[in-house]
Order: structure tokens, then sequence, then C-alpha cells
């Protein structure tokens, strides 16, 4: 195949994420102790929190812990002290010292496609955390470029793709989020691959919007090496 540009998702792509905020809610909703709301119920109101205050302060642990910080000043039925804030917003300051837990395949599949493609790691969130990640997981050599936005929309994907003089036609977006990762690429006249994650994040599942022939469904990372 000839040289292509592989635009690579990060969080839940290369590595597990949100399984560990998946975890800090359940801490989360054990602490609360709600007497009459189910843990779904629960977790709508965190997401209504988490939708609104991700357009103005972005992702990452530290804006979900300000998120679980509302969510428990909305909800807790006793007096709320200082320290119950501290302790509610705890559960997601520490999924920075989470261990880097790569997907499987995921590191020999970059070296064999770094060989052969132009590699860009592309990815949103809080800056210092998202290269603290790259960091940790030894994975950022892979890559010729990498670019971390506020948000995954169609208007980011054709910034990156005139940034780098980017064929579109050539041009691919792989990742695991239909929000960020597939929608927006096929809407900015990209390629896409979808990878689908067991745990990818609720508020970043909606209908793919398919287009003919632009589109490449794989069951895990190391079929891209079948791919390209």
């Amino acid at each position: 195949m000839n040289r292509q540009f592989l635009i690579v998702d990060a969080d839940d792509t290369l590595w597990e994420n949100n399984i560990y905020f998946e975890r800090a809610f359940d801490e989360f909703v054990a602490f609360l102790d709600h007497s009459s709301l189910a843990p779904p119920e629960v977790r709508d109101v965190l997401d209504a929190i988490e939708a609104a205050n991700a357009k103005i302060h972005g992702y990452g642990s530290l804006n979900f812990a300000r998120n679980l910080r509302q969510t428990y000043e909305r909800l807790c039925e006793r007096h709320i002290e200082e320290r119950d804030l501290r302790t509610a917003m705890s559960f997601a300051e520490r999924i920075l010292e989470c261990p880097m837990e790569a997907i499987e395949g995921v590191e020999e599949t970059l070296a064999y496609l770094a060989e052969r493609h132009d590699l860009t790691l592309f990815t949103k969130g809080h800056p210092e955390e998202q290269r603290l990640k790259v960091d940790r997981s030894g994975l950022g050599r892979y890559f010729n470029h990498m670019v971390i936005v506020k948000e995954k929309d169609a208007q980011a994907y054709r910034e990156l793709v005139k940034e780098r003089g980017m064929d579109p036609q050539l041009t691919w977006m792989i990742g695991n989020s239909p929000k960020s990762d597939v929608n927006p690429a096929l809407e900015a006249g990209l390629n896409a691959v979808f990878i689908p994650h067991a745990h990818t994040w609720v508020l970043e599942k909606e209908e793919i919007r398919p287009v003919e022939g632009r589109l490449v469904v794989l069951e895990s990372f190391g079929q891209l090496r079948e791919r390209f």
C-alpha cells in the first residue's frame, strides 16, 4: 500500500482510560450513599453536568473531579462539609496515579505502521495531562506529530489536515469514539477506522454516519496491520 496519513486517537484506542473513570464513579456512588437514587440515576445527573461543563472546561481527570463535586453538591442528602467535597473530588484525582495499560496489540502494531505510514497522535483533553499519558505510555516515539485540542470536531480535523499538508483521500482517522473520531473525520472529508471499545464513555457514543467507501470497522487495533 502507498504511504498514507494515519491519525490515531489516544484514550481507549491506544490505552485503557475510561475504566478508571468508571471505577472512580463507583467509589463516588458508594460515598454519596443516596437513599433513593440508583447508580444509573446518579450517572444521569453526572452526565448532564459533564456535558455542560465540557463545553467550558474541556476534559480530563481534574475536570472530572469538578464534575463529581458539583454532582455531590446537587445530590447530597446531608450537611456538606468541605472535607466531603475533597473526598468526592479525590476519586477523580487519583486517576492520574493509575497505571498506563496499553491495549493488546497496540505497541507492535504502531511499530509496524510507523515504518510504512505517517502517524499523527490526535487527542483531546487537558494538554499537560495528555502529554503525561503519552510520556508514561512510551508510545510517543512512534508518531511523527502530536496534537492536543479542546474538542475534536470537523473543523479541528480540517485544520489538522491543512497544517500537516495531508491529502484527505490518503488520510485515515483511527479511534473508538463515534462522536470524536469517526463522524467528524468523515464530515471533514477524511476516511475513518472505527475500533469499538467495550468501555467507551457514554458521552462519546452516537450513531455513526457512514460514508460509502470511507469507513472501515475493525474488531481490534492489531487488525490495522492487515488493512495498512
